[in-house]
């Protein structure tokens, strides 16, 4: 079958061990099930996995990607929770648990396995494009604003780095659960883009806001690491799911961690009955996950590209 896969790792030039072209179709284990891909969204998880992070030489050709929407072996339209191994289903005692593509072949392929545990039905309100793109940037934003950051209708919100599934998603949720949501980005454009999503205001990276927000939704890292403390409410919260950035920030604002008594909570995925949730929310208000581009598998470089350079405002799609 054809698949986009990791050949080699490069920490220094991820795409040079990017390769196309044919593998194995997937054995089905026991307790597992085949799914025949439609559609798979790119994260940064596949740009770090092609440095080597969470991903080792020994697994190597290993085939990328997290997320994907399909048909399963009894021609219902599911999506995939990418999480291998978080409950114990389809997985041995002495296997811990993974994303896709750290020990199981990814989905940027005709076929994926995975546990039957792991497969969900796909709401028909949604293409297969847009539900592919749910399972990590839009589960991480969920569980980013209502599990970890613990936000309620009316409360306000800053979310830095308008543009990024994980950020993008978040403005879109939390506009429709009745957040007040503010978004940073350098780009005048993707702050335009942040407003037409239902951001209440849109700023520059850095720029003062217009009053301190309840939590902050954090992925871009040391560079907006200041600016998110600094825009916190006494006992806000700021949840961090990534660090584009760089993960070391110049300042780290302890004094104000501590004096303020915020809360600092790191978030990472979501489970299961949360994406089961999520699909429900965007079914039931009418939420389209915001894609950037849809490219055919076979033009995955592009995709690849376009991602690591950060010239994209949502998702980009693979298709199959």
């Amino acid at each position: 079958m054809f698949a986009a896969y990791a050949a080699r790792i490069d920490r220094d030039d991820p795409l040079s061990g990017l390769e196309l072209g044919e593998r194995p179709a997937p054995e089905v284990r026991p307790g597992w099930t085949t799914v025949n891909v439609k559609a798979a969204s790119l994260n940064h998880h596949d740009l770090w996995s092609l440095r080597g992070v969470g991903l080792g030489e020994e697994a190597l050709p290993m085939i990328l990607g997290c997320d994907a929407a399909g048909i399963d072996a009894d021609g219902n339209e599911v999506v995939l929770h990418s999480v291998i191994g978080q409950t114990g289903h389809g997985v041995g005692p002495g296997e811990p648990r993974s994303i896709l593509t750290e020990r199981y072949q990814g989905t940027f392929a005709e076929q994926v396995a995975v546990p039957a545990w792991n497969v969900l039905p796909k709401p028909k309100e949604l293409s297969f494009a847009e539900a592919a793109c749910l399972p990590t940037a839009w589960l991480t934003a969920y569980r980013m604003l209502f599990t970890n950051a613990g936000v309620r209708p009316g409360d306000s919100v800053l979310v830095q780095g308008a543009g990024g599934g994980v950020a993008t998603a978040a403005i879109v949720l939390g506009a429709a659960a009745g957040l007040r949501v503010f978004a940073t980005s350098r780009d005048e454009a993707k702050r335009k883009r942040a407003l037409a999503l239902g951001a209440e205001g849109a700023f520059a990276t850095g720029e003062r806001l217009p009053q301190r927000v309840d939590a902050v939704i954090e992925t871009v890292g040391a560079a907006t690491w200041s600016h998110s403390i600094k825009s916190l409410k006494p006992g806000g919260t700021l949840v961090i799911s990534g660090a584009t950035s760089g993960f070391n920030p110049e300042k780290t604002e302890l004094n104000r961690i501590f004096f303020l008594e915020l809360k600092v909570v790191g978030s990472t995925m979501g489970d299961k009955d949360e994406l089961a949730s999520l699909l429900s929310f965007c079914a039931a208000k009418g939420i389209k996950p915001v894609i950037d581009s849809e490219l055919p598998l076979d033009r995955a470089r592009e995709g690849f590209a376009k991602m690591a350079e950060g010239d994209l405002f949502g998702k980009v799609v693979l298709t199959v």
